[in-house]
């Protein structure tokens, strides 16, 4: 195969065609720019000839043309999904029913996860959403002769997060679990944030030279990117922490002192991460709910003596 030299677009957004940004790899951007999707959702197109898609996208008409534009002569071997909130998963379904390809993923959103968009951090989940094949960590879910993807899972944004790696380029597919323009919401229940920084961690232990975001642009360092994605959560764990010690008790007083430079119309999907640090804090034994009741938004908190 002839070497591509290609400069990965970062900041711009070029909506309806796939560009290829690496010699495997091709991206189109669905038309989806929103405060959680920073320019739209990259969809993934990996190899030649026997291609796999990963995150299809939105149920938006122009990436649903996009894509058949993209597709158009390739045979699908496969369609992943890292997660199926709605601007990842929706897609996956048409693009089964018109290819017969399969559908992969760790397993369909928890069904116990109330709908309720205040309780979601306002990103809306595909319900509708489940792969005609569950797959596990660490599993070589695609083989084509010309690449390989194998599952890394990373619960932590949700329950069944995974990325996923592909061997010959030394790179990975981070979903959302690491994102190339902004720090990640995980909001309880489904969202986990004990959870989410042992991901973090687990992908601190692997060797890979790229991340490949479904959000931003492709992260050249990974080692000391995840580092500092890892360091901002302990950082905001130490704040939180401090505003206990200094009697801000509600989790609407810390996201004020928190979050003060972040546009207010971003502070409610912070609170929701902000209680998912205070839900770890209490696993932790460091901080305890003030009535002794489940941690929840209005709650108030105390630090354990």
């Amino acid at each position: 195969m002839a070497h591509i030299d290609f400069v990965p677009r970062i900041d711009g957004a070029r909506y309806g065609i796939a560009e290829q940004v690496s010699p495997l790899i091709r991206r189109v951007i669905a038309e989806n720019p929103s405060k959680f999707t920073y320019r739209g959702t990259g969809t993934y197109i990996v190899g030649h000839g026997n291609v796999a898609v990963i995150d299809p996208g939105p149920a938006l008409q122009s990436h649903r043309d996009a894509l058949r534009r993209a597709l158009d002569g390739e045979q699908i071997r496969a369609i992943v999904v890292t997660h199926c909130h709605s601007d990842h998963s929706p897609l996956a379904q048409w693009l089964h029913d018109a290819t017969g390809a399969p559908t992969l993923a760790i397993g369909p959103h928890a069904d116990n996860i109330c709908a309720d968009p205040d309780d979601e951090g306002e990103e809306a989940i595909d319900h509708s959403f489940a792969p005609t094949r569950r797959v596990t960590d660490g599993e070589v879910a695609v083989d084509t002769g010309e690449f390989t993807l194998t599952v890394v899972s990373t619960p932590g944004h949700t329950s069944n997060h995974m990325c996923v790696a592909l061997a010959q380029e030394r790179a990975l597919f981070s979903g959302d679990h690491v994102m190339g323009w902004s720090t990640t919401v995980v909001s309880p229940p489904d969202g986990d944030m004990a959870t989410y920084m042992e991901s973090l961690r687990k992908l601190q232990r692997r060797n890979d030279d790229l991340l490949w975001p479904t959000h931003g642009g492709p992260i050249t360092n990974p080692q000391a990117y995840l580092a500092q994605y890892l360091q901002h959560r302990l950082d905001r764990e130490a704040q939180i922490l401090q505003c206990l010690a200094d009697s801000v008790t509600t989790i609407a007083g810390m996201v004020a002192i928190l979050y003060s430079d972040v546009r207010v119309e971003l502070h409610r999907a912070a609170s929701r991460s902000v209680l998912s640090h205070l839900i770890k804090l209490i696993g932790d034994g460091r901080v305890a709910v003030v009535d002794g009741s489940a941690p929840r938004g209005a709650a108030e908190f105390v630090l354990v003596e």
